[in-house]
Formats: C-alpha cells, structure tokens, sequence
C-alpha cells in the first residue's frame, strides 16, 4: 500500500485542527466585535450550497432563558474552531455572557478528573466515543429533560447530548461512477467487481476508528479483521492511505481514487468550495459504513454553574445553533425544524445500524486490531 501523506501516529481522542481551519474559510467576521445582535443570516453559512433555505424551525434563542455569567467550555476535535466560532456569537447574542474556551480532548479531561481538578463547565466534542469516555469516568451530570426530549433517543443519553450528526459515506467520483454501482454495504468493497475502482481511507483518523470500533462491535473481531485484511489488499494495488478525510474526498474530486471512505461532510465541504467537481456521496445500509455518529455535549459533574452549563447546552439545541451547524460544517441538524443542506437526504431516510452509541467509547481494542492487519504501523 503506497503512503500518499505519511501520517504520524496519533492516538484516537486527539484533537485535529485541520478540518476546523478549513471549515472557518470566511468565518473571521464572527470575531470582529460587531455590537449588533446577531440575527438568523449571522448564524448561517455564507456557502453557495445554503442560498435561499427556509426559515428553520425548533426553538429560537430569544425564547430561551437568557445566558448570563461566564461558561468554562472544553472542545475536542478537529472541529474546535468552528464550534469557538459558534460560541463566539452566543456571547455576541447576550451583553452579560463569555466563554472560557479550552481545546481539550477527552483525554485531558479525563486526567484532569483523576487528579480531581475539572476545569470545565461544558465538554464539546465531535464524536459519541469521546463523550462516552468521559461519562464512562463518571465525570458527568445528568442533563434536564427540556434538553434530551429536543433529540431523537438513539442520539443522547441521560448525561450526553447529539447536537450534530455525522453519517459514514462513500464519496465517489462521478465520472467514473453512477449512484447505482456504489455497493449497499461495506462488506462487498472488498471484492472489486463489486466496485472496480482504486479507493481511499484515512485509517489514522478518528473517524474512521470510530466506524471500524462500530464494525467490531456489529461483527465481532474476526469479520472486522477479515474486512480489514480485504480492503487492505483489494485489487489495482490496495487501497491508497491519506492523512484525513477532507483529503480522501478532495482526491476522489481529483479523480486520484474513484471512492473513498468518509463522514459525509467533507465530500459535501468540497462541494461547496469546488462546485463543479465530479463528486457526490452514497450511503450504506444497516452496516458500520452507515453508522451515524454524533457531535455532542455534556455538563461536567463538577461545576458550580449547572444551570448556566445545561442552558448552553440547551442553546446548542436552537433554531439558530442547528442552523449554523447544518450550514457552516455541514452535520445533520437534531432537531426537527431543521433541515440538512439540500445535498443530503434527510436523516429520516438514512439507515444506520443498530447500535448503541455509547459502546463506541471502547476504541483501544479497534487500534491494536488496525495495528495486527498492518492498517496501522
């Protein structure tokens, strides 16, 4: 398998800043101490892909609890900025409001909960794994019902919310490949006449753990290794390897692959940035490769501010906050009101395993297995 960018080896849970510094391409207005209020268009995306969308639906900030006080926010990702640059506009939205922000992934919070010295009010992170990790170190508060009943069941939990979804895709190149010839599961990639195409994946990138910790948890250990060996070792020379997955789908635009393995928002950020690239997305069905993760957030057991914490958090649940993440990075809104960018079906028409989120925490067990298949050095 040839290295197309040699990736270092990182540890799941550690923050990315790419994605997020792509994703902020224009965003610098957010930050300019502009004393007007913001309105619905400040909080949407400026991205040719999101004109003329409707009002969203859901529950509008101004009919929220206003926020007062100072918020100590964690955020792990590599979608930190962009979430910085939605909570830059809720301290804009109120007079007497900031945020402490801290980029800090789990695994800082949770050294931080052995020596018993969490800092934080809120923890934001892109993915269930992570929130999961931090709840499963009993560092979390259960969260009032006016914020969990907001989201469908399968994307919260008593101490945990959704606040965006992120769904398993295959982008692929559409001069090379109609929606129809994109296999419905991930388990027939393996065979290239099932789809004869050079393919890519970023095996180093947390996402892409997270989607193999769901294989696992679906198949067991032998299947998933199986599929890893097959991928690994598919026809016309395996399957080249990138550093993430904004480069996985930038290369399918490019022609460089035919398709590739990615959460659904980078295929649609290049999109947005490219217009006339050949590139769209397919989904599976019922399998890991249709997995929907979540971006979520949760109060920390220790705070001493628990209303201003769960009211936050009830804010990442507005009209306005949806909307701003459905058109700004592209994740699927939790709310019903509103809707996905038009170049996505809606969440209701995807097909997502059976799984409970919370189990995709347990990642070490998925790194040595991509470390036995050679996946990772």
């Amino acid at each position: 398998m040839r290295n197309r960018s040699t990736p270092t080896r990182r540890q799941f849970l550690v923050a990315s800043t790419m994605v997020g510094t792509t994703a902020l391409a224009g965003c610098s207005a957010f930050s300019s101490g502009n004393s007007e209020k913001p309105t619905i268009s400040d909080f949407r995306g400026s991205s040719p892909l999101v004109q003329d969308r409707p009002e969203p639906g859901g529950t509008s900030i101004d009919d929220l609890p206003d926020l007062s006080g100072t918020l100590t926010l964690y955020i792990g990702g590599g979608e930190g900025g962009l979430y910085q640059q939605l909570a830059t506009l809720l301290e804009q939205y109120y007079d007497d409001f900031s945020v402490n922000v801290r980029f800090s992934a789990a695994n800082q919070v949770l050294t931080e909960g052995k020596n018993g010295q969490v800092r934080a009010d809120v923890f934001w992170a892109n993915d269930a794994g992570s929130l999961g990790v931090v709840d499963d170190a009993g560092l979390t508060a259960s969260l009032s019902s006016k914020i969990t009943k907001q989201v469908p069941s399968r994307f919260h939990t008593k101490t945990w919310v959704g606040v965006g979804g992120r769904a398993r895709a295959i982008p692929y190149n559409t001069k090379q490949f109609s929606k129809s010839d994109i296999p419905d599961t991930v388990s027939e990639l393996t065979d290239t006449s099932n789809l004869d195409a050079k393919m890519g994946w970023a095996p180093t990138y947390p996402a892409f753990q997270t989607f193999v910790t769901a294989m696992r948890i679906l198949q067991g250990e032998q299947k998933t290794k199986a599929w890893l060996k097959g991928m690994k070792n598919r026809g016309k020379g395996g399957m080249e390897q990138y550093k993430d997955e904004w480069f996985v789908s930038n290369a399918v635009a490019d022609g460089d692959i035919g398709a590739g393995i990615a959460n659904h928002y980078y295929a649609v950020r290049v999109i947005s940035s490219r217009q006339d690239a050949p590139l769209d997305i397919a989904f599976t069905k019922g399998d890991a490769g249709a997995l929907v993760d979540v971006a979520g957030a949760e109060v920390m057991k220790g705070t001493d501010k628990p209303d201003l914490a769960n009211n936050f958090v009830r804010h990442l649940l507005s009209a306005e906050a949806q909307e701003f993440l459905a058109t700004w990075s592209f994740a699927y809104p939790m709310i019903d009101g509103v809707k996905p960018v038009e170049q996505l079906p809606p969440l209701s028409k995807l097909h997502p395993p059976d799984l409970d989120l919370t189990k995709l925490a347990n990642v070490q067990p998925t790194i040595d297995l991509l470390r036995e298949t050679g996946v990772l050095d």
